[in-house]
């Protein structure tokens, strides 16, 4: 399958979290409002991943959500959707939708469900959804999250893959939290136009130093602006004091289940309550734990300049 060349992602981008009315629907008005503010604060949209809630979503939902986001004017080549399912149809579907829509990338995990699967199985699962999209413009940014999936993409896996569908392999994110293996990442596949972003902010500034694409991170729905400034100025003498700054903001919120977190945030700055739901099997933060939350982010100085308000 040949590849056209198609602009590529670069920078910070955010899983957005989902907004859900207090009957557990999708809401997408507000889901386009806070893409929005995520835009004009230079981060890119990784919709339907891990702190999207993408996983408590049908395939129904994530379309409709996906279709209401482009006709809402949020810029198609800002997005990569997540499209990893574990029924090949599912994830090949999600993915044909998102080429057709023009989104730059799909975030795709590995079929999470039957643990200590092997990559020849794995292999065939990537390969299969790329032999049916059928589609030149098809880029696949892997998600390596082994802390959550459980079922590891390996070195020797991306190395299979990458020759095989070079240009469609595109990069990933990998949210190991281990450095050493997104070292190894960079150091192989990176030379060889496969970007490697970061599953944390944390990670950012040694990322783009070893010549990285930037990161995928939870709190890029929080604190886009700051994340995204350290992307663009890693080269300037005060990166480390960002970093610095940037993780002091991030163990604020490491303290408390993260997406529960990221929500009772949005729905403190922006005054908006209803941003606190969240779907089944997660549960919402305690009134005592949003005060904590919120008590903390102040002290720190915190704030979310611009967003939106409830319409």
């Amino acid at each position: 399958m040949e590849s056209k060349k198609t602009s590529r992602l670069q920078g910070v981008l955010s899983p957005v979290v989902t907004p859900f009315d207090h009957q557990l629907r999708p809401d997408a008005p507000r889901l386009i409002r806070h893409c929005r503010w995520l835009v004009s604060q230079n981060v890119g949209l990784a919709v339907f991943g891990t702190n999207s809630e993408a996983n408590s979503m049908s395939v129904a939902e994530k379309r409709e959500l996906l279709d209401a986001l482009v006709e809402g004017g949020t810029p198609p080549d800002r997005m990569m959707p997540g499209t990893g399912c574990c029924a090949i149809p599912d994830s090949v579907e999600l993915t044909k939708a998102a080429v057709r829509l023009g989104c730059s990338g799909v975030l795709m995990l590995p079929p999470f469900y039957y643990k200590g699967v092997s990559d020849e199985g794995l292999f065939r699962n990537y390969a299969e959804i790329i032999e049916r999209v059928g589609d030149d413009r098809l880029r696949i940014y892997l998600y390596h999250i082994p802390p959550v999936a459980a079922v590891p993409i390996t070195l020797s896996l991306i190395e299979r893959l990458l020759n095989t569908y070079p240009g469609i392999i595109a990069g990933i994110k990998d949210s190991s939290g281990d450095w050493n293996n997104t070292r190894a990442m960079l150091e192989q596949f990176q030379p060889h136009g496969f970007d490697v972003f970061a599953g944390s902010e944390s990670f950012l500034l040694a990322t783009q130093r070893a010549g990285g694409a930037g990161c995928i991170t939870a709190t890029g729905n929080v604190n886009p602006g700051a994340i995204a400034h350290l992307g663009r100025t890693w080269q300037e003498p005060d990166a480390d004091a960002q970093q610095a700054k940037l993780d002091a903001t991030r163990a604020i919120f490491a303290k408390f289940p993260m997406i529960p977190a990221l929500k009772a945030a949005i729905a403190h700055y922006s005054s908006d309550p209803e941003w606190t739901v969240v779907r089944p099997p997660l549960v919402e933060l305690t009134p005592a734990q949003r005060e904590e939350l919120a008590r903390n982010l102040n002290a720190a100085g915190f704030a979310m300049s611009g967003l939106p308000r409830p319409a």
